[in-house]
């Protein structure tokens, strides 16, 4: 079996569930070579459920620092000066800063966003729906539906106008293509007109505070001190950026998902309201949107068999600890009334999603409101997939479809 989890090709049309079977089977924490390299260049791909549930909750033995991606960072890191992200930071500095955003995001301060997030989706629809004739319609779903509803979201949390929100999605869709994929330097130059709005923001909000996450970040303090500029825009970037990942891909994953599984998507229609929690937690084990996370090993230490050396990268792949059969009964199967379903799709431990809970509110009030009002979808035209190893899902997926 020739193993690559570095190629965007490996995951054009969705995760490689061959290559990670294999993997599961044969070699569940494995040494992955990286291109151009020597001695131990390269990271260990972890592919066990227990084994990436262990390695995400571990943080005294496997560090979010220097990065969670695969690759070391870049030169160009060197301008956010000592600061760094949220994502790459271990607690207790990781816990000092989430607790900074925490409030907005549990599981109460969700539900009250539960009318408002459905309006959107509503709204939404309208617009797609709106420019149906004859009662039928086309759209490219991923750029009119699934992308609309996090961009939105994530601008009315930070103050700022939702169209404002659609273009700063456009840059994260950047930020997550494989940077072969894309002209030279385009990723960063992405992150740097992220930054450039976010200095606008700072401008602003300091100016005119308001009632939202933006204004109440400005004005908080970590250890006795307000975040430097430096600091928000890392976490504006966070906010922005890691807002849509897993809403925008499930919903366009999962669309194809029901699509491809008439009997399935029958099952969910025949009672949709009953039944949307448990479809929506198969729909995200099934899609898995974030591929992996890399830690660091701070110290030697045995994972599956294998010996880990300090310094080591151990990147926990999360679509192939969700299809791990030890776990899931029949797991290539999609089955939307699957109720022992332990995914772990938003990841796990302290660096467990934090917005996980306003996204499965996302994810049910567009499902609700696309399944009951947009029917018989076919496809227009092949779905385009994103090119990236980090990020799974469409790109582009035209359909048709019967308005409802």
């Amino acid at each position: 079996m020739r193993i690559d989890l570095l190629s965007p090709g490996s995951f054009d049309g969705g995760q490689p569930h061959g290559q990670f079977g294999w993997l599961r089977e044969h070699a569940p924490v494995r040494w992955h070579e990286e291109p151009d390299g020597a001695g131990r260049r390269g990271f260990w791909a972890v592919t066990r459920h227990a084994d990436v549930w262990a390695v995400d909750r571990d943080f005294q033995t496997f560090s979010s620092e220097p990065t969670i991606m695969i690759q070391d960072p870049a030169s160009e890191a060197a301008a956010f000066g000592p600061h760094k992200m949220m994502l790459m930071m271990d607690p207790p500095e990781h816990t000092a800063f989430r607790k900074l955003i925490r409030s907005e995001f549990t599981e109460p301060a969700a539900r009250l966003r539960q009318a408002r997030i459905q309006a959107l989706a509503t709204q939404i629809v309208d617009a797609v729906i709106d420019r149906s004739t004859g009662g039928r319609g086309e759209c490219d779903f991923v750029d009119q539906v699934a992308g609309e509803m996090p961009s939105f979201v994530i601008a009315e949390l930070m103050g700022l106008p939702l169209e404002d929100g659609r273009e700063l999605y456009k840059l994260t869709e950047i930020i997550h293509t494989a940077p072969e994929a894309l002209p030279p330097g385009a990723g960063a130059q992405a992150v740097m007109k992220m930054f450039e709005y976010g200095g606008r923001v700072i401008a602003e909000k300091r100016a005119r505070p308001g009632d939202d996450l933006a204004s109440r970040l400005l004005a908080c303090e970590v250890d006795g001190r307000r975040l430097e500029d430096m600091e928000f825009l890392l976490f504006f970037l966070l906010l922005v950026d890691a807002g849509g990942d897993t809403t925008r891909n499930l919903l366009s994953g999962g669309l194809l998902a029901l699509m491809e599984n008439p009997d399935e998507y029958a099952w969910l229609m025949a009672d949709l309201d009953a039944r949307l929690p448990t479809a929506r937690e198969e729909l995200l084990r099934w899609a898995s949107p974030v591929i992996y996370m890399r830690r660091t090993a701070k110290r030697d230490t045995e994972l599956g068999g294998q010996t880990i050396r300090e310094g080591d990268k151990v990147v926990m792949y999360f679509g192939a600890a969700n299809r791990d059969p030890a776990v899931f009964a029949h797991p290539e199967t999609l089955d939307l009334s699957r109720t022992e379903n332990p995914h772990i799709a938003f990841g796990t431990g302290p660096h467990g999603c934090l917005g996980q809970h306003i996204a499965r509110i996302e994810i049910d009030a567009m499902l609700r409101e696309v399944l009951t009002r947009m029917r018989d979808f076919e496809r227009a035209a092949p779905v385009e997939w994103l090119p990236s190893n980090f990020i799974s899902g469409p790109k582009a997926m035209p359909v048709r479809f019967r308005v409802a």
